[in-house]
């Protein structure tokens, strides 16, 4: 990977994506430091401890939400609303036409995307407002709750913005990029609480030790799911053309077992994190009928947090799948070109066999996924590790770095082509 790295370094096209992606993040980072002015953090921050699902949602904005920047929200608002879209995508015909519409298509679609993020930024920023922050502010007047709510709708937008930045012009996917970034950030906050209650007797050597090499454990099982491929043989037919004669060679179609990578997971997060910002707008009764279903510090919310959990990785993987990866275009084009699998008949016969294989390899890519993001999560919560470092965190951080990694491979076997044809 080192190697790589240098390699790409070594390239002007592809270092300028690196340098352009390194700078959004540090503006990113910077934006995470800024606080909204006004504020008593120390409230902030004793509700985040209490709460474990604001402490994951911390953790996924970096830290910005207990110290209450200006980017507190982070890209949350926009993730939910990309779920939104692409659901809506797939149930109504017009929108699916607009999408296969070309560049114009897409445009359209991610409009709709911006402006869903942006109603559901001002939604969020008042139940947080009025649900959270309410009593940690200084100044409890009108003018002052509707300045912390612009404050955390234009943080959003802005997160949103440089996502889409490092989408367009550097490496890697914008949303989960920072998203990465923010629980990246997290991780030495961790190493010293673990160390703090080590030193003070509170915490033992084995139970940190089963911690770390559960983690090594989920670390290498992610990454061999992610990298694992089935390859469907594809015969071409011969056919003459004038006096020469074409096709007849053999070919594969590369089938990943977890084809749709970490956003099932990102999505689930962002779906779980929605009751919890339904139940700041209603009131200290149902934030606390909804605390006693999803906090995670006890054993009746751990339990029902990580099956939904896991349930939506599942559900999210086929539905993403669906979008990622069509077999109806795939037979189609594998006929027009004269292509068949060996065994199975063009066109529809073809099509229903991908869709048996890629309904297999989805189910085990998904439940594969679901338990890696059980497992440490088990250890860190009976074993009272305090790890936010663990479970869904850790499975995005590993499937992010193996999509960062493929990119930058792509970008230099790509220039590698230019170079030689040149």
């Amino acid at each position: 990977m080192i190697e790589k790295i240098k390699q790409a370094f070594k390239v002007k096209e592809i270092r300028k994506k690196l340098i352009y992606t390194f700078m959004i993040v540090v503006i990113f980072r910077l934006g995470t430091t800024i606080p909204v002015p006004g504020i008593d953090t120390s409230i902030i921050k004793n509700m985040v401890e209490k709460n474990s699902l604001l402490g994951l949602y911390n953790m996924f904005s970096g830290g910005a939400f207990s110290n209450f920047t200006v980017f507190a929200l982070g890209i949350g608002p926009y993730i939910t609303a990309s779920i939104i879209i692409q659901l809506l995508t797939a149930g109504f015909e017009s929108l699916k036409e607009l999408q296969k519409s070309g560049e114009e298509g897409k445009k359209k679609i991610s409009q709709y995307t911006r402006f869903t993020a942006l109603a559901l930024a001002i939604i969020q920023a008042v139940g947080i407002t009025l649900g959270i922050v309410r009593s940690a502010l200084r100044v409890n007047s009108s003018f002052f709750i509707l300045t912390v709510i612009i404050t955390l709708v234009a943080g959003s937008m802005i997160v949103m913005w440089l996502g889409d930045r490092i989408t367009e012009k550097g490496l890697g996917n914008g949303s989960s990029v920072i998203i990465f970034i923010g629980i990246i950030s997290r991780l030495p906050v961790d190493i010293i609480a673990i160390h703090q209650r080590a030193s003070i007797g509170l915490l033992k050597w084995p139970a940190i030790v089963s911690v770390v090499i559960v983690m090594l454990i989920t670390i290498i099982g992610v990454t061999f799911i992610n990298e694992s491929t089935r390859k469907i043989p594809v015969q071409y037919a011969k056919r003459v053309v004038g006096r020469k004669m074409y096709g007849g060679e053999s070919s594969h179609i590369p089938m990943k077992v977890n084809q749709s990578g970490v956003m099932p997971i990102i999505f689930a997060s962002s779906i779980l994190a929605l009751p919890q910002t339904i139940a700041l707008l209603g009131g200290p009764k149902i934030q606390q009928a909804v605390n006693s279903f999803f906090d995670l510090a006890t054993n009746k919310g751990f339990w029902t947090y990580r099956l939904l959990e896991i349930v939506l990785i599942i559900a999210f993987s086929y539905f993403y799948n669906t979008i990622s990866f069509n077999t109806e275009d795939i037979s189609k084009n594998m006929k027009n070109s004269g292509g068949f699998i060996p065994g199975i008949r063009p066109g529809t016969p073809t099509e229903n066999y991908l869709n048996g294989i890629l309904s297999k390899l989805t189910i085990v890519g998904a439940a594969f996924l679901g338990i890696m993001a059980l497992i440490p999560a088990l250890i860190t919560h009976y074993m009272k590790v305090p790890v936010n470092f663990g479970g869904t965190s850790l499975l995005i951080v590993v499937g992010v770095a193996l999509e960062l990694k493929r990119q930058l491979e792509s970008n230099l076997v790509m220039k590698n082509y230019q170079g030689f044809l040149k």
